[in-house]
């Protein structure tokens, strides 16, 4: 059974985790996005299940040692500069944060 208070810790608790991460700021819907980390915008969604899942262990399982797994999906009928694509997100930190100093 859905808990909706559980649900938006939840959303709360991980948006913070990418903040911390990212860097950026938490803005919640305020300016209509969930996480403004120049120069990225972030929509948050956290899940019990999701389909991609399976693809993204596929890619992972089928990669070369010297690259870096992606999915890129496109939806039927829909142009293809709006398919999606999807890596995991310690493969995105790598390729696009900055390591913090100490």
């Amino acid at each position: 059974m859905a808990n909706p208070k559980r649900n938006r810790q939840r959303h709360r608790e991980f948006s913070r985790e990418i903040v911390r991460r990212l860097g950026g700021r938490y803005v919640g819907g305020i300016e209509g996005q969930d996480i403004d980390c120049e120069p990225w915008s972030a929509e948050i969604k956290t899940r019990e299940r999701f389909t991609a899942l399976g693809w993204m262990q596929q890619a992972v399982k089928n990669c070369p040692k010297d690259r870096t797994p992606i999915v890129v999906v496109h939806i039927l009928q829909q142009r293809t500069d709006n398919a999606l694509v999807m890596m995991r997100l310690k493969d995105w930190e790598e390729w696009f944060v900055p390591a913090v100093q100490p």
